[in-house]
């Protein structure tokens, strides 16, 4: 039978589906919009699958906090354009509030938790069959805090970037937002040297050594004065790890342990996410695809 272009539309709008897909569905259905729902549906988790195979190096990290409970995640896809998409930032809330409720500790967990669509996984599954693109749960974490603490949280970039933090010794939320805000900018590893394992000291040392044994200008400087190069360098990456001897953002004449100090606060510990850090993005070739595309492959 005939499928108009007011059924492909109708259909669309229920299923975010693609119009040509739609139109396929309806066909295939003899124009019943219900059966058509459920090809799509069906067919959708086929795509999905093979979809699972794509790099998912963009999206949204967002932080939810409820009482003395905040979660973190990071839902990825494969473009920032889809990160955009109204369906997707449900889903990146619906993973939050389903985490954030429940005692799951892997990814793995989080996926079998239960949703109105069966599970979590069931959820990313339906919203890939019907966006189109790999989307994954890739990480996620929560931090407890106990009542005489706060919590500082930010978000960079419409949530490229986010970062909490928890304080003690202050009641003051901007002190504990721009604690946030220094871990988000800043990107300390640790909150002080305290934190920091032997290991990490050692091996950033023998990087030093390495910088100064190889730099030519040094090469006949006596080795006492060698070695105090090496101590200065490493004394000053050491810093840069830690929030506490980082340079205060908003006043660098300061460091972040003098402005908790001023205001009889203390970072207990902090949280970073950075979408798609650590992921080899796919660097596509643009002339081969348009080469593809007019080529029907």
């Amino acid at each position: 039978m005939a499928i108009s272009a007011a059924q492909v539309k109708e259909l669309r709008e229920i299923t975010g589906a693609g119009m040509m897909d739609c139109k396929k569905a309806l066909t295939e259905c003899d124009g019943d919009v219900q059966k058509s729902i459920d090809w799509l549906r069906e067919n959708g988790l086929a795509k999905a699958e093979k979809k699972s195979g794509r790099i998912a190096a963009e999206g949204l990290a967002k932080i939810l906090i409820d009482g003395n409970t905040a979660c973190m995640v990071e839902v990825n896809s494969e473009t920032d354009f889809v990160a955009k998409n109204e369906q997707f930032i449900a889903l990146l809330d619906l993973t939050l509030d389903t985490i954030i409720k429940s005692d799951a500790k892997t990814v793995e967990e989080a996926l079998a938790l239960p949703t109105a669509d069966g599970t979590l996984n069931d959820s990313f599954i339906n919203a890939v069959a019907t966006i189109g693109e790999n989307i994954t749960l890739r990480r996620f974490e929560k931090v407890v805090k106990n009542d005489d603490e706060i919590f500082g949280q930010y978000t960079h970039q419409g949530g490229r970037i986010t970062a909490v933090t928890v304080l003690k010794g202050t009641t003051d939320e901007q002190v504990a937002k721009n604690m946030a805000m220094q871990v988000a900018s800043m990107n300390p590893t640790y909150v002080s040297r305290n934190d920091m394992p032997q290991e990490v000291i050692e091996h950033e040392k023998a990087v030093q050594e390495g910088i100064v044994a190889n730099d030519e200008n040094l090469a006949n400087k006596p080795d006492k004065v060698k070695a105090g190069i090496v101590e200065g360098r490493l004394s000053k990456s050491l810093q840069d790890m830690c929030l506490v001897d980082q340079e205060f953002f908003l006043d660098t004449d300061k460091k972040c342990g003098q402005y908790l100090s001023e205001n009889g606060a203390e970072v207990l510990c902090f949280v970073k996410y950075t979408v798609g850090e650590g992921i080899e993005k796919k660097e596509d070739d643009f002339a081969a695809e348009v080469a593809a595309i007019a080529s029907g492959n």
